[in-house]
């Protein structure tokens, strides 16, 4: 699932929010996201560079970046996440972003109107990510059910 995406669980034992993956709501670092936290921070210190993240479980595509400088934890370096699908499911979204990691919607497509639509009714993503063997570059494109490219990213 997105790093960043707010995807609700219904209420815990509390009557807290309960989400599902990573996100826990705006703020500090809580539950999942420690174990990302420290990831994040480690790829840093490692010096570990161009990481994509290339996701799914959420029924809309989008592109998010990812940014320290907009995050309330910032010791990571700056990444892309690309999020497609549902293969074949109904279509909901988009989610709520969480600030914690500072994600930004660079670009999103969801279905208009209502939740759930069916795949006839278009909705259906899939991604392509192709890296060139001359210049290095890694291209991402999101692309509909008919193949229309309907976001493109190159990261050299």
């Amino acid at each position: 699932m997105p790093i960043g995406l707010l995807v609700g669980d219904g209420k815990d034992a509390q009557g807290r929010d309960a989400f599902e993956a990573v996100a826990n709501g705006d703020g500090p670092v809580l539950g999942r996201e420690f174990e990302f936290a420290d990831l994040f921070k480690h790829l840093k210190v490692k010096g570990v560079k161009n990481v994509v993240w290339i996701t799914a479980d959420v029924h809309y595509c989008a592109a998010h970046y990812y940014d320290p400088a907009k995050a309330q934890f910032t010791e990571f370096t700056p990444f892309w996440e690309f999020v497609t699908g549902p293969i074949h499911a109904g279509g909901f979204g988009p989610n709520t972003l969480d600030n914690t990691f500072g994600p930004q919607v660079v670009f999103q497509k969801a279905p208009a109107g209502r939740d759930n639509v069916p795949p006839t009714e278009g909705g259906q993503f899939y991604g392509l990510a192709r890296i060139d063997g001359k210049t290095d570059a890694l291209n991402v494109r999101i692309k509909d059910l008919n193949g229309s490219v309907l976001f493109e990213k190159a990261l050299t």
